[in-house]
């Protein structure tokens, strides 16, 4: 797999990579020397090194000669999510994907889910492997507050949000399961390369 690289600064390089999961399992398997920390994003990998062990250009050579691994969804579990859907966008998705609203979700119920990285809050997973058809855009205009544990699709994604936040993510239906919870070690409930599953319920 081809990979490009890019310095950012005296103490990073960012590999963008097809495969960020895969990539991010094998660099933590090599324990490369000064690496102290991968951020995974939606197409990129941040890598930070100690820069009185290495140096981007020696690390550089090492992060090229990388091939992602495939086991990377196995190691962190499975969690299941169960979800009361009664969102508010729930109807409105349906009718844009062209499905009634039981075959929505059962779609959405269908899909095998990873976190392929977190950003915008803490405890905020973004999820991979949902169903085409619901590849949905966001709102036009975003709403003030969001509740924590809200379910939500945009774009390819799907989401739990982990508190209470503005966002223009779709609302298909909420969960009681705290993604994110400062009192429980580790707070993060899906971190990336975690499978989650997620299951319809009545209220």
């Amino acid at each position: 797999m081809t990979v490009r690289l890019l310095p950012c600064g005296r103490r990073a390089v960012l590999v963008e990579t097809g495969d960020v999961l895969g990539y991010q399992t094998a660099v933590s398997r090599l324990g490369l020397a000064g690496v102290e920390e991968l951020v995974p994003a939606a197409r990129t990998l941040l890598v930070r090194f100690d820069p009185s062990v290495t140096n981007a250009q020696r690390l550089g050579a090492l992060l090229r000669q990388v091939s992602p691994v495939d086991s990377v969804a196995a190691e962190a579990g499975e969690v299941v999510i169960p979800v009361v859907y009664d969102g508010e966008d729930l109807a409105d998705v349906a009718a844009e994907a062209g499905l009634s609203v039981a075959s929505l979700i059962s779609r959405h119920t269908a899909g095998a889910y990873v976190s392929a990285f977190c950003g915008f809050a803490p405890g905020f997973a973004y999820l991979t492997g949902s169903d085409p058809a619901l590849h949905v855009s966001r709102r036009s205009s975003p709403r003030t507050r969001i509740p924590a544990g809200s379910v939500a699709i945009a774009g390819e994604y799907s989401a739990v949000y982990p508190s209470a936040s503005p966002g223009g993510w779709r609302l298909l239906g909420r969960t009681g399961v705290p993604v994110w919870d400062v009192e429980r070690d580790p707070p993060n409930l899906l971190p990336p390369g975690t499978r989650v599953r997620f299951t319809a319920v009545r209220s």
